[in-house]
């Protein structure tokens, strides 16, 4: 099953309202995925900060002092926002990776959720409504964002199970659908150096693509190739830092459809995840077509 919903806002002036169609767009997804949900939402401020978003079973002790000890150990200062069993940690843009070690370094408990400029990833264990509530998606903003209601058939219900799954910097993917290469396509990429933490055969989908823009491709090409790395059945619906991206198997046999207005593009899994958007009545609304590729970017 699993439900995803994606939202790339055209029009600035509906970024402040992103978080609050996403969260509508994510509940009425419950049915499809009710044991686990997450999203992503990509907000850059433009600053030269870069941020971290991490998640800990036990957050009130093991966020307790975490800026000053990673301030210390990378000798930038470090700012701090705790959400829940999550927190965003804010560095310099040029000090990311150091802090990214020192964080490891400092208490392996801590799971980095997403890392880049403008991507912040929450994500747990539960019903949709309640994962929105606990992290207020719904007064976020933002220029693009991705949700996943999940229905766990390959792993366990974790909170490092849910999607969206984050492998490169300002990149996320989720997934509807089974991958059947999984476990030889992981060990592939772990030889070539690439960290996948889960047994879930989605973050290995996510690891590819952002393998493959590591190695020069565009999303676009990434999305393409694909195609021909992945075996199975799948719909991916995939974000960076200025892009959304959407593509199927070449059978095509998960639902989908998409919507477009001058104002923004739309994705979910079923139409009714789209119908309280404003001017749906008006938009341009197919469904995405098998083996091909769909990017929009705000450049």
């Amino acid at each position: 099953m699993c439900g995803i919903v994606g939202l790339f806002i055209k029009d600035p002036s509906l970024k402040p309202k992103l978080g609050s169609m996403l969260n509508d767009m994510l509940i009425t997804m419950t049915d499809r995925g009710p044991d686990s949900a997450g999203f992503a939402v990509y907000n850059d401020d433009g600053s030269s900060n870069a941020k971290l978003t991490i998640q800990s079973d036990n957050a009130a002790e093991d966020f307790a002092g975490l800026d000053k000890a990673l301030s210390d150990a990378t000798g930038t200062a470090v700012s701090m926002k705790v959400v829940d069993t999550h927190a965003v940690l804010t560095v310099d843009a040029s000090k990311l990776a150091d802090a990214r070690k020192a964080l490891n370094e400092i208490n392996e408990n801590i799971h980095v959720m997403s890392a880049g400029e403008s991507i912040e990833i929450y994500k747990e264990v539960g019903l949709p409504v309640d994962v929105a509530e606990r992290f207020g998606l719904d007064q976020m903003s933002g220029s693009h964002g991705i949700g996943h209601t999940r229905m766990a058939t390959e792993s366990k219900v974790t909170t490092n199970g849910a999607h969206p799954f984050s492998t490169g910097v300002d990149q996320c993917l989720v997934h509807n659908g089974s991958l059947s290469n999984h476990n030889s396509l992981r060990r592939k990429l772990r030889r070539e150096g690439v960290t996948i933490e889960s047994e879930n055969d989605t973050e290995v989908g996510a690891a590819y693509v952002s393998h493959q823009m590591e190695l020069g491709s565009t999303l676009g090409e990434a999305l393409e190739s694909s195609l021909d790395a992945l075996d199975g059945f799948f719909t991916f619906v995939v974000g960076t830092k200025d892009g959304f991206g959407v593509v199927r198997d070449p059978i095509a046999c998960k639902p989908a459809v998409m919507a477009e207005t001058d104002q923004y593009v739309a994705f979910g899994s079923e139409y009714r995840a789209l119908v309280n958007l404003p001017g749906i009545e008006d938009a341009k609304v197919w469904e995405p077509e098998p083996a091909t590729v769909y990017f929009w970017n705000h450049k």
